[in-house]
């Protein structure tokens, strides 16, 4: 498993993993190989979008939690990490929450 904390690699950048909670409750668990503060990860905008009506929208709040991070991970590590806590994630809530990539067959 990769460390929760490891020392920032130049100018702050940190590879890892991240949960995004919205507000209805439903999760994406992503990946992070920008290490930057403000990347939310890549979840389909239209799958989200179908989740809130227009007034919902108006005042939108959404949560993004680091569940681990590495300053050496390979990319493919951070890709298999990813994997690993979308699998976690199902079989502690039952469900894929917003997650439609990776493949996890």
């Amino acid at each position: 498993m990769l460390a929760r904390f490891t020392t920032l690699l130049p100018h702050g950048a940190i590879e890892g993993g991240l949960q995004i909670t919205y507000p209805n409750g439903k999760v994406y668990i992503g990946m992070d190989l920008t290490g930057t503060l403000t990347y939310f990860g890549s979840p389909s905008p239209a799958l989200i979008a179908g989740d809130f009506i227009a007034e919902q929208r108006l005042d939108f709040t959404i949560r993004k939690q680091v569940n681990w991070e590495s300053s050496q991970a390979t990319d493919a590590e951070v890709r298999a990490e990813e994997a690993r806590q979308i699998r976690l994630f199902i079989m502690k809530r039952g469900s894929r929450g917003r997650d439609t990539i990776p493949s996890l067959a």
